[in-house]
């Protein structure tokens, strides 16, 4: 299974993850509403209780929920006919929430509308509280705010009903977050699996390239040394120096591309050390095409040098700009099935940009974002089509960003590709 087939199933999977997680919320929400409701229904069969039993309405056929007003959602006030007493309505409204299973305590007051005041006020804990709980001044003085009615009442305020039904859902809360935990370390996994299938596929691309861009070399090499090693090569100098010219230019294509592998290295374990001078760009773009020369007449390409007139200076480091122009110079013929290459130069607002333009195959506008990344190469449908390790680019992209530059991309399929390195020239 290949990297980007392993990428969608992970999107899909984060989004299964997703719904799960919001279908989870979705029930816990749905729970916690009929938790509301069930401690609704509980209090008002407690309430009823009480009314039964101390006759305190007058009239016993009135529907309860007439009776029955709520201020906010953890107060109830009962309408009631005649007074209680206080001991007798804190035992009763304490066996009857035993009775019906509401478990969190209670501020009860009895308000008289001839005075607008609470006869009296008091405490009712639950079966749960602590001696400690039950006697603190707190719950024994409760200070509940008068509700002005015009009729007696007896007012029920539960201060902990949040908390006592968030209780009631202790399991699913639990669940959730196991179900969570579950999940992230699925999605973790996942993840970490993806990123060694792609270091993988990537280690695995760069083992072919490496051995396709020395293999080559290598018997190119080894045939010419066969041939040197003629009994009668001595006698046809014309021939002996042709093949010693193939084994050097050979020898300098591996040292180069070894060189290379090695500053990619240094790259990535410490930043790129720049060792900066005044220098002149037209003049090292002009050696590094003299020293491209070979590979030049090799593939017919057609080489124009359009520098800026005025040989303009730079503070940078010269040996990393040669990279950088030798880089792309080597993109554009590799590339390009009949190079034409052009190079300018030109400085504008402190600015001094270097453009290396080719009649290429081009890049599709969805690889640019990614060409500065290491090992990647644009697809082509081969991957031995062209040469190199996809370094190159990676390390265009770190010289320039250490010099406080930065590189512009323009490419069309079919028709060519453009690579702007704008840097300051101090």
């Amino acid at each position: 299974m290949r990297s980007g087939t392993l990428k969608w199933m992970l999107v899909l999977l984060s989004l299964l993850v997703g719904v799960i997680l919001i279908v989870q919320l979705y029930w816990i929400n749905q729970v916690y509403n009929f938790e509301q409701k069930e401690f609704n229904t509980n209090v008002v069969k407690s309430i009823r209780g009480v009314c039964e039993d101390m006759k305190i309405d007058d009239n016993p056929g009135t529907q309860l929920q007439k009776l029955i007003e709520k201020p906010s959602p953890n107060s109830f006030i009962v309408r009631i006919d005649s007074i209680p007493s206080r001991d007798t309505l804190v035992n009763y409204l304490y066996n009857e929430f035993e009775d019906f299973n509401v478990f969190t305590d209670c501020k009860v007051a009895v308000y008289d509308p001839e005075h607008n005041k609470y006869l009296f006020q008091a405490y009712v804990p639950t079966a749960a509280s602590t001696q400690e709980q039950a006697n603190h001044s707190y719950f024994v003085n409760p200070d509940l705010p008068v509700l002005q009615r015009e009729f007696p009442y007896i007012h029920l305020f539960f201060p902990h009903r949040t908390q006592y039904i968030i209780h009631q859902l202790n399991f699913w809360i639990v669940t959730s977050i196991l179900l969570l935990l579950v999940l992230v370390g699925f999605a973790a996994s996942m993840f970490y699996f993806y990123r060694q299938k792609f270091l993988n596929e990537v280690q695995k691309d760069f083992v072919n390239n490496f051995t396709h861009e020395f293999k080559t070399p290598l018997a190119v090499m080894k045939l010419a040394a066969g041939v040197l090693n003629g009994s009668h090569i001595a006698e046809q100098p014309e021939r002996l120096k042709k093949y010693s010219d193939i084994i050097v230019q050979q020898t300098e294509h591996l040292q180069t591309q070894v060189d290379r592998l090695l500053k990619t290295a240094r790259t990535d374990q410490h930043e790129l050390p720049l060792e900066k001078e005044n220098f002149v760009p037209n003049n090292i773009i002009k050696d590094v095409l003299k020293d491209m020369d070979p590979l030049v007449r090799q593939t017919n390409t057609l080489i124009e040098f359009l520098p800026e007139k005025n040989n303009v200076s730079i503070h940078a480091d010269e040996s990393n700009i040669a990279m950088i122009v030798l880089n792309l110079v080597e993109n554009s013929i590799k590339y390009s099935r009949d190079p034409h290459v052009i190079i300018s130069t030109h400085t504008e607002n402190g600015y001094y940009t270097i453009s290396v333009k080719d009649n290429g195959i081009g890049i599709e506008k969805k690889y640019i974002k990614q060409l500065f990344k290491k090992f990647f190469r644009v697809p082509t449908g081969n991957i031995h089509n062209a040469k190199g390790f996809g370094l190159g680019l990676n390390f265009v992209k770190k010289v320039v960003d250490a010099h406080n530059g930065k590189i512009l991309v323009n490419s069309i399929p079919g028709i060519g590709t453009e690579f702007k390195i704008i840097l300051p020239r101090n």
